[in-house]
């Protein structure tokens, strides 16, 4: 496949690939492709947009207009409908939903894109969030159990681990399965890989860590 992200979403569609995250992926019967939310599929009262930058909009904010910090968290508002014209644009308009999901996923299809282990990263903080290399292994669990569940956390599939030796054991192993739909529907979902610990669970760890001091692994 080549690493052209455009030419493998191509790819991808041709295969089979129907959705990513929340959004339904289908080819129009006017050309082009037609785009929603998965639990809208079958209505015929969206609103309609033709633009891929209105995915821009659409993305940022959820159904009670409150600004999403995580793209990949599954409340992506309902009640809209995007057709888009070509492949360009309609992989324009999922890099507006989805920032650096397709390109990671071709960078992966190629092993080039690097697992970083949480440990990993927690070693490189600093300033304020120093105390973070603090975190003990159960503490580790119980955060990454609460904050990265699909139902209500994060859509990704998770590549990293604790550490390279130790495993998280507090989340499905489907959650680190990159054919399983994280939605947990019948539809074939290109992964959103999880390739290092985001700043969020990076957050989390220092509130974890100073609220419940250090305690024993």
């Amino acid at each position: 496949m080549s690493r052209d992200v455009t030419q493998g979403l191509a790819a991808w569609l041709a295969a089979g690939y129907e959705q990513i995250g929340e959004i339904v992926i289908r080819s129009s019967e006017f050309g082009g492709f037609d785009l929603r939310h998965h639990a809208d599929s079958g209505r015929d009262d969206l609103e309609l947009h033709s633009t891929p930058d209105a995915a821009r909009h659409l993305a940022n904010v959820d159904a009670a207009g409150e600004f999403r910090p995580l793209k990949t968290a599954p409340n992506l508002r309902r009640g809209w409908r995007m057709h888009l014209p070509d492949l360009s644009a309609l992989r324009r308009a999922l890099d507006y939903f989805y920032p650096a999901m397709l390109g990671a996923l071709a960078s992966d299809e190629h092993r080039m894109l690097p697992v970083v282990h949480l440990r990993e990263t927690l070693g490189r903080q600093s300033g304020m969030y120093a105390v973070t290399k603090k975190i003990t292994d159960r503490q580790a669990q119980a955060m990454i159990g609460e904050v990265c569940p699909s139902a209500g956390g994060c859509l990704k599939t998770i590549l990293w681990r604790i550490a390279p030796e130790l495993a998280v054991e507090s989340l499905p192993p489907e959650k680190f399965e990159r054919e399983v739909n994280q939605l947990g529907g019948p539809g074939r979902a290109l992964p959103m890989l999880c390739h290092e610990v985001c700043n969020l669970l990076v957050a989390k760890a220092r509130e974890v860590v100073k609220s419940e001091g250090k305690a024993p692994t």
